[in-house]
């Protein structure tokens, strides 16, 4: 996207995201940013589901129902106007469908897109590749490099804490219903974690700043500087050693309370990566986590990346809260009801 400024556009332009669609508002991580966006009261929200969809959405909410399964006509009606799409579609969901959306909000005119990238840093080839997700950050690119009009922006917050520590052993290594833990390595390594409510903050802060500067002289942050890039956010920067002496804080428990076993993460990646290409998807998880605790700690972003934290006004959080949280999530097999 040109640099482009306010004082330039034509006469009766607001400098401002107003109008935001979401794909995916009922779901874990879409729920959040909805919520997170109507909170700001400066934007409608209009939710782009299936006629079927049985989803309970935030007060306050548009929605419009499309069948995406038919020809693009209801989807681009349902896009006119709007100056943000996000999607938000579970990691199962078609990429047909993914890019049908996509090209009907280039179609629309839609400036900007969030598509359905929530996690690692894109511009880390070998994590990508590691990770199986190389080809899905290339096609995403491709796909709005071919789009006049409009841009996409990743969000990168690496994992979902709460998510993945109440996730069960192939994430974070965590079993809450059976006391156990698996250390990996030594459990050491460094990385960024993100909890849904920050991500939401994040989108919510982010689509209320500015969309251009005023002339050339403004510096202040706009939601163009970020077309075709990345917004890069933390909750926290910790270890798996970190996370476990949350857990056992939350809990009032000591090590001989917990069944611990010890692994390789580099073989634990090197044998679910295996498993995934012979066709079990359901490797994947293992093999998706496992690699982030690599000793090279590609994970770790903000000694890659300046984040984006104090520029959207993030705050801190309380790492035992969020931990507390995980643990009655995983007791109650919330993250299998999350998918």
């Amino acid at each position: 996207m040109a640099n482009k400024y306010a004082n330039d556009q034509p006469e009766g332009f607001t400098n401002r995201i107003e109008r935001v669609a979401i794909v995916g508002a009922g779901g874990s991580i879409g729920r959040h940013l909805t919520e997170a966006l109507i909170k700001t009261g400066k934007h409608t929200v209009t939710a782009i589901t299936r006629p079927n969809s049985t989803s309970k959405l935030p007060e306050g909410v548009k929605v419009i129902h499309v069948d995406y399964s038919g020809d693009d006509t209801a989807l681009l009606e349902a896009l006119q106007d709007q100056q943000v799409l996000l999607i938000t579609m579970a990691v199962t969901a078609p990429r047909g469908t993914i890019s049908k959306i996509v090209q009907a909000a280039g179609k629309a005119g839609v400036p900007y897109v969030l598509p359905n990238w929530f996690g690692h840093d894109s511009t880390n080839d070998s994590l990508c590749d590691d990770s199986m997700l190389s080809p899905s950050r290339d096609s995403i690119i491709a796909e709005f490099e071919a789009l006049d009009k409009t841009s996409y922006i990743f969000l990168v917050c690496n994992f979902w804490y709460e998510f993945s520590l109440g996730g069960g052993p192939d994430r974070f290594g965590f079993d809450f219903k059976e006391s156990s833990f698996i250390q990996f390595d030594e459990n050491d390594v460094v990385f960024n974690t993100t909890t849904w409510p920050q991500c939401g903050r994040a989108i919510a802060s982010l689509l209320s700043l500015k969309e251009f500067p005023d002339d050339e002289d403004d510096k202040s942050p706009t939601l163009s500087q970020f077309a075709n890039g990345s917004v890069y956010i933390s909750s926290f920067r910790l270890s798996q050693r970190d996370m476990w002496e949350s857990v056992k804080r939350v809990t009032g428990t000591v090590d001989a309370d917990w069944t611990i076993t010890h692994e390789s993460a580099a073989q634990r990646w090197k044998e679910s990566r295996v498993a995934v290409e012979k066709g079990d998807f359901a490797s994947f998880p293992r093999m998706l986590y496992s690699r982030m605790f690599f000793p090279t700690a590609d994970g770790d972003l903000q000694s890659r990346h300046e984040l984006h934290n104090n520029l959207l006004s993030l705050p801190a959080e309380d790492l035992d809260e969020y931990t507390a949280i995980a643990i009655r999530m995983g007791e109650n097999d919330e993250v299998v009801k999350a998918h």
